[in-house]
């Protein structure tokens, strides 16, 4: 350091990098521990409070002193030493291995000085420098015997593939959803929640669908509170619903392409849900305006991630989470989030994603392509087959015409005289959803035990045009 670098520092006073020291190692060892949990910093000895050089003797004899104090924090603070007139100038660089205490205490600066963190400061410190995830720790509200219900574990199981007749505890423990004292962790009571609210009240997705390019005007508005896993497939099916969608009916089959290509829509919002800070008291908010879908997410970037690693390396916020929902086949490729959803818009021809980065928020905004009609359908008539109309079998038909009202499954199998579940879904009532002819009455949540099933006004369209046939 040069001497006009030293009257710079002198003039601007102490601050949250820089403190003065008239002399001595009194109470050295808190501030360079303070400096060295923050992100560095200068001490000046041989300085008044008020800025004025009083000078310190025996600058050798002192420099061996503030470096026993430097070392005998734990683990050791690396500091530099430099003699600049009567001035001792100690200088503690960025630290790497947080955090650092002193005489068994921990300090972190604030504003122009240093303090003493208190247990809970500890705690939001070592989450800050992603030092403990919070998913691995336990969930107090969760209550094995009261909120792990048999529906939600048999889902549970075939989603993580488990064996069904290993116990849950046994599960539970072997994939570290439980911890060591046998209580729920934050990450399995967000897979096993049947609402996410009740354990983190905060932990849902808000949906908003505007008119034009701001947030003046609110067309629909949604909210999803179920478990982590469901509310991606709700999130996107919500999204898609919204967006303009162009798609052929052609030999009872739909061929649809959403102006913005799904996978991508569904790693953002997988990153959403997977990377936020479950601490944060917002939620993760999805907004469609009329030039761009906004996917915002509380927390920022997770410790040790800058925005030039963004498409490069990840680092989840939420490491337990994050392995389950691989696991569970939600996410596809582990670390390849954004760098994935860049060349899923590439391929699909449409305009990259902006990134929005601040200290607690991270946004993706996917820019919606030019001015474009309202979902249009178009229906060309399939090749007919001998018995049938329209490509349809009598079975489906018949199917339709009991879907005039909504219907449930087993009443629309009773009708057809059929007692095989699977091979109903698969042969009958499966393709008439993917044709767009059916609907669930209950589409964000397929498994219900109260769905129904009812025609959508296509379907509508095509079974009267098969009973004017007919005629």
């Amino acid at each position: 350091m040069k001497p006009k670098e030293l009257q710079n520092l002198l003039a601007l006073g102490e601050g949250f990098t820089t403190e003065f020291k008239r002399s001595g190692t009194s109470n050295l060892g808190r501030e360079i521990c303070a400096f060295a949990n923050a992100s560095g910093g200068v001490i000046l000895l041989g300085v008044s409070d008020k800025g004025e050089v009083v000078g310190v003797g025996d600058h050798n004899k002192l420099k061996s002193a503030v470096q026993a104090t430097a070392r005998s924090a734990e683990p050791p603070i690396a500091v530099e030493l430099e003699s600049i007139g009567e001035v001792l100038c100690i200088t503690v660089p960025a630290q790497n291995s947080k955090p650092y205490s002193f005489g068994g205490k921990f300090f972190i600066r604030e504003g122009a000085s240093s303090q003493q963190m208190s247990r809970d400061e500890i705690r939001e410190f070592f989450y800050k420098e992603g030092l403990i995830q919070f998913d691995e720790s336990p969930c107090e509200k969760f209550s094995l015997k009261n909120d792990l219900t048999e529906e939600m574990w048999d889902l549970f199981c075939r989603r993580a593939k488990i064996p069904k007749d290993m116990a849950p505890v046994t599960a539970l423990n072997n994939l570290h959803l439980l911890g060591p004292d046998g209580r729920m962790t934050h990450a399995g009571a967000w897979l096993l929640a049947g609402d996410i609210r009740k354990f983190n009240i905060s932990a849902d997705v808000a949906c908003a669908l505007f008119m034009g390019t701001d947030k003046v005007k609110i067309l629909d508005r949604r909210g999803f509170h179920s478990d982590v896993y469901s509310m991606i497939d709700e999130t996107v099916a919500w999204i898609l619903s919204k967006i303009n969608v162009e798609y052929i009916i052609k030999h009872v089959k739909r061929e649809e392409r959403p102006e913005l290509p799904e996978e991508a829509l569904r790693e953002a919002v997988v990153n959403a849900l997977a990377h936020r800070d479950y601490r944060s008291t917002a939620n993760v908010q999805v907004y469609i305006f009329k030039d761009r879908v906004e996917i915002v997410s509380p927390g920022g970037l997770p410790a040790g991630m800058t925005e030039a690693d963004l498409g490069i390396k990840s680092i989840p916020r939420n490491p337990l989470l994050f392995a389950m929902l691989y696991r569970m086949e939600a996410v596809e490729h582990i670390g390849s989030g954004i760098k994935r959803i860049r060349s899923l818009c590439r391929e699909y021809n449409v305009a990259a994603p902006c990134l929005e980065v601040s200290d607690h928020w991270f946004t993706v905004s996917f820019p919606r392509p030019g001015e474009q009609k309202n979902k249009t359908t178009t229906i060309t008539e399939p090749e007919r087959q001998p018995g049938t109309k329209l490509g349809l079998s009598r079975d489906q038909v018949e199917v339709m015409r009991n879907c005039l009202n909504a219907s449930a499954i087993g009443e629309l199998m009773a009708v057809l005289g059929r007692t095989n579940r699977t091979k109903f879904r698969d042969r009958v009532l499966t393709p008439l959803l993917n044709a767009g002819l059916v609907e669930m009455t209950i589409p964000d949540k397929p498994r219900s035990s109260k769905q129904q099933y009812q025609l959508t006004p296509i379907g509508r369209q095509i079974l009267s045009q098969q009973d004017q046939d007919q005629t």
